[in-house]
């Protein structure tokens, strides 16, 4: 089975946390929380985003990002605005590591600047300041499962009171 793995940075919004759990678990892909987190992981607010898909869930917790980088090696891609590089030009190896950052601040430049050739953009027009994290992280996510094939996953549904011919 390959391996994706989902980082967020400092995430503030447990909403948007939630409903990337909820991606997750519905993809198999691994989600690591780094801290520290704008909210509380018993948030009532992350676990209804997430509501009955906590059991799928495979999610490790990080005090800081120098805890996460000492802890996990691969290759990792930096989802932000001010990368130099479309994330669908990015051929993405298994266990790869896509890294997105705080809803208001994004991921620090110092990291960025040290990781310039992984630095990746989602296009949009101009004056846009960017997309919501948590669909910025679900078209990252579906970017590597296409280039995958999607493993592991369902790619045809079922009626419930019909049959496809």
């Amino acid at each position: 089975m390959a391996s994706l793995n989902i980082v967020l940075i400092e995430p503030q919004i447990p909403q948007n946390t939630g409903n990337i759990a909820r991606t997750c678990a519905a993809t198999g892909a691994r989600l690591h929380l780094v801290g520290p987190l704008g909210f509380r992981i018993d948030d009532a607010k992350l676990k209804r985003a997430g509501l009955d898909y906590w059991h799928l869930l495979d999610i490790s917790y990080y005090q800081n990002t120098q805890e996460f980088f000492e802890k996990n090696q691969g290759e990792f891609y930096y989802f932000t605005t001010k990368g130099q590089h479309t994330y669908s030009d990015v051929l993405y190896p298994d266990g790869a590591y896509i890294v997105f950052g705080r809803e208001d601040a994004g991921l620090p430049e110092e990291l960025l600047y040290a990781n310039g050739k992984q630095c990746v953009r989602i296009p949009m027009i101009a004056g846009a300041r960017s997309l919501n994290l948590s669909n910025t992280v679900a078209v990252g996510v579906y970017e590597v499962l296409r280039q995958w094939n999607f493993p592991e996953l369902q790619n045809e549904g079922q009626l419930t009171k019909f049959k496809w011919e």
